[in-house]
């Protein structure tokens, strides 16, 4: 089975930042390198299986072909959607936060 690449958008990249930047205030640092095991271990998982994530917030954010996939010990979600040729992350939120609010694009209303 083909692995595809998993390309992380701009603001996915600064989800990233932002919980690293949380992580590494609260406990100089383990919890940060932990959060980026996970956040590798979820990228390889749905590099090879990308339906397997949950698409439970396509239909309510009127997104076709959005799923979610949740960190191992880490209360975050990556939003992606798959492509023919790669998986386009999106997002990457923590669980208890208003993810349609979140998912819209800036601008939007």
């Amino acid at each position: 089975m083909k692995t595809k690449p998993v390309a992380p958008r701009e603001q996915a990249q600064q989800d990233i930042e932002d919980a690293l930047a949380y992580y590494r205030a609260e406990d100089a640092g383990a919890a940060a390198l932990g959060f980026i095991d996970a956040l590798e271990n979820a990228y390889r998982h749905i590099g090879r299986h990308p339906a397997a994530g949950s698409p439970r917030y396509a239909h309510e954010l009127n997104l076709p072909g959005l799923r979610s996939w949740p960190l191992t010990r880490y209360p975050y979600l990556v939003f992606y959607v798959e492509h023919p040729d790669h998986v386009d992350v999106w997002r990457v939120l923590h669980g208890q936060r208003d993810i349609p609010a979140w998912m819209r694009e800036p601008g939007d209303t």
